[in-house]
């Protein structure tokens, strides 16, 4: 979440007052995540998350967005839903940009993960594959192996200067991915940004799912690839095998990983790695400087994927199978 959007006090009510909702009392901006504009919003029936999407969102992929929401939630997915105004539309406009205004969801996301936190988050990503099963609509994944060569062709040799000969690095990773990437695996509805920040807790137990806004259609083990890597190494880079451990055995008492998941979760992890040191490199070099938005530091992704990189099996993730 962030905030480029900046919306008056005179828009605001009267965007509020097309919901019946109650009356605006008060709203700020949220300076967290990188993607859209976000403000938290309280009325007079209590508090709401205002979205406002950004170019990087396209407006014909909203659809898919705010109709995953409610199909989640149908299915016993604790998650945000989209509020609906007095003609019954969960889509508008506001300050130029599409917009909606979506419920609140109690809970708190964790800045140090705990076991117990790694296998709730197991758990969770795994129920939200079994509820996306039968989700009728379909988006590609617009940030897979496609479309980093485009990314990283926007970079250029800009990430030279996040680490020097960053940008052979890169480009020697794209061409292993491209070489080994599997095409053969289950694949579904996957979140593909579940960070510590979209997963919420009351204690130790998960409250809910939020920020759906990458939500697309890929292999499911994928999605797993990619919580490893956000969930499971510590501040220092090195990697907690306890934690991706207890993330694996719950993801999979609810949804089993089969063989061939299982061989290719080091080159998935590679891959996820590569796809989060690409987006924050780019970026690093391209948000405006002016923007309520906090960039995140590349190299993070580097450390992790050089981490990845010397894996050969799943054992190496804390699983005993291959």
């Amino acid at each position: 979440m962030a905030v480029y959007t900046d919306v008056s006090d005179e828009e605001l009510e009267a965007f509020i007052g097309s919901y019946t909702i109650g009356a605006l009392t008060s709203f700020k901006g949220i300076a967290e995540g990188v993607e859209n504009s976000n403000y938290l919003v309280h009325t007079e029936t209590g508090p709401y998350i205002l979205t406002l999407y950004e170019k990087r969102v396209r407006r014909e992929d909203l659809p898919y967005f705010l109709a995953l929401m409610e199909h989640l939630a149908a299915r016993g997915i604790s998650c945000p839903l989209p509020v609906k105004d007095r003609e019954g539309r969960a889509l508008k406009e506001l300050a130029g940009r599409p917009a909606a205004l979506i419920s609140f969801l109690e809970g708190l996301w964790v800045r140090r993960p705990s076991i117990e936190h790694c296998a709730g988050l197991g758990q969770a990503l795994a129920r939200f594959h079994l509820a996306g099963a039968d989700f009728p609509m379909e988006r590609a994944n617009s940030l897979s192996l496609p479309g980093w060569r485009a990314l990283f062709a926007s970079i250029g040799d800009g990430a030279d200067s996040v680490a020097p000969g960053l940008t052979e690095e890169i480009q020697k990773e794209l061409a292993h991915l491209e070489k080994h990437w599997p095409d053969d695996l289950p694949k579904g509805v996957i979140h593909a940004d579940l960070f510590p920040d979209n997963v919420f807790f009351l204690g130790d137990k998960v409250s809910g799912l939020i920020d759906f806004y990458f939500a697309c259609n890929d292999l499911l083990a994928y999605d797993v690839a990619i919580c490893l890597n956000a969930w499971c190494f510590e501040p220092d880079a090195s990697f907690n095998v306890t934690k991706a451990r207890a993330l694996l055995q719950a993801y999979e008492r609810e949804r089993r990983l089969n063989e061939s998941e299982l061989a290719s979760l080091p080159t998935l992890a590679r891959g996820a790695a590569l796809r989060f040191l690409l987006t924050r490199t780019y970026d690093m070099l391209n948000t405006d400087a002016n923007a309520l938005v906090k960039t995140k530091n590349p190299t993070e992704y580097l450390r992790k994927l050089r981490f990845h990189q010397r894996v050969r099996s799943a054992r190496d993730y804390g699983l005993g199978k291959t």
